[in-house]
């Protein structure tokens, strides 16, 4: 095994530890589903993910990842849109 294929395991394993962590926090009710911490974890575990399928060819894996980053930006974007009540 190479270093790169090392690291390549790691960051995948990290990304689903991301993800399942996440999942858990808001399956449980610790966090809402459009809470931004649980969107940034989102966001991060896909990336971690979708590399490493990316890097073993796992186009499926990756193309899921790319969409669950998808809706994680998404979410992020439309919650940073949203006002603040008693600001101007």
């Amino acid at each position: 095994m190479t270093s790169t294929t090392l690291l390549i395991d790691i960051l995948g394993w990290l990304g689903a530890a991301v993800l399942l962590v996440a999942y858990a926090l808001v399956s449980s009710r610790r966090v809402e589903g459009d809470a931004a911490g649980y969107q940034y974890m989102n966001l991060g575990g896909s990336v971690l993910l979708m590399v490493n399928a990316a890097f073993y060819g796992a186009y499926p894996s990756a193309f899921v990842n790319v969409v669950w980053l998808g809706i994680a930006v998404f979410t992020l974007t439309r919650a940073l849109r949203k006002p603040v009540p008693g600001r101007d």
